[in-house]
């Protein structure tokens, strides 16, 4: 595999490969028992895929396999991601889409519940739970990810939007051709699917820190260690005792908060340290590179 640029490490891509196995089996059991029992259509490929079949259903007599669609929707995702994002990332994502794809094929369709509002609100919590999970361990359960990751990193475009208008005209179609009460539930779910991955994935929002310490030099390294950031050191003085102080300055990731703080904690116990959320930044800010 290092011919193509990929490095693995047994313990760290054994914990990979079985968080991405846990979320494919959580995404379609998901797919088999809410999505599938509330007539649903989620975001991207699998929502499109799950429309293709309806429409084959309705206007053909007869249901195209999962697997079938979802891999050929998936080939130009594919090609982006192991092109231009990372060859690792995109083989660890061809995990999570092939299995998902099989295991939505052999399992058989469970109703927990009939009642579209909470299918909606508890299919779109599993969902997001299991693009998390995917995300956490560098990779996606395809279609429009690869494509939104392939824009922002490379093209400096607004993902979301692209993202959020393919999704739209998704529901636009599905509320044409099979009834608008099933489109807008579908938004229910996407809405509690994008929640819960704000809450759990956090590798694209970013902290400010205000750091008033005397161990500037020391601080900055541990910033530069946990976070491969840079920082500012300004001069200061404390307004109380007048005593010369520094403060670092430095924009990381929300994920790298905790670490950094207890970096900062340990080399300098007194520090003062101020964490602000962080709206925007222009500029050069460092962003781990996919394999």
């Amino acid at each position: 595999m290092e011919k193509f640029g990929m490095r693995f490490s047994f313990k760290e891509d054994v914990k990979r490969i079985v968080v991405i196995c846990a979320a494919s089996v959580i995404m379609a059991l998901n797919i088999k028992t809410f999505v599938r029992t509330g007539g649903l259509y989620p975001g991207g490929a699998t929502g499109l895929t799950l429309l293709i079949q309806r429409v084959g259903e309705l206007f053909l007599g007869f249901e195209l396999p999962y697997t079938l669609i979802n891999v050929l929707l998936n080939l130009g995702p594919i090609y982006i991601g192991f092109r231009f994002i990372g060859k690792k990332f995109t083989l660890y994502s061809c995990l999570s889409i092939m299995m998902t794809n099989v295991l939505t094929d052999v399992l058989p369709s469970l109703a927990i519940t009939y009642d579209t509002l909470l299918i909606s609100v508890f299919g779109g919590i599993f969902n997001g739970l299991a693009i998390s999970m995917c995300l956490m361990m560098n990779a996606t359960t395809g279609g429009t990810d690869f494509i939104g990751i392939f824009l922002s990193e490379r093209k400096g475009v607004d993902s979301f939007n692209v993202v959020l208008g393919f999704n739209a005209v998704l529901l636009v179609i599905a509320g044409f051709l099979f009834g608008w009460e099933k489109a807008l539930y579908s938004i229910i779910f996407q809405y509690t699917s994008t929640q819960v991955l704000h809450m759990l994935f956090k590798q694209y929002r970013q902290h400010t820190l205000f750091v008033v310490t005397n161990h500037a030099r020391r601080i900055y390294e541990v910033i530069a260690k946990n976070s491969n950031h840079g920082a500012t050191i300004i001069e200061a003085e404390g307004s109380y005792e007048h005593q010369e102080r520094k403060i670092v300055y430095s924009v990381v990731s929300r994920a790298e908060c905790k670490d950094i703080i207890d970096g900062i904690r340990a080399v300098d116990p007194k520090a003062f340290v101020n964490v602000i959320n962080t709206q925007q930044v222009s500029g050069r800010f460092y962003q781990r590179p996919y394999e």
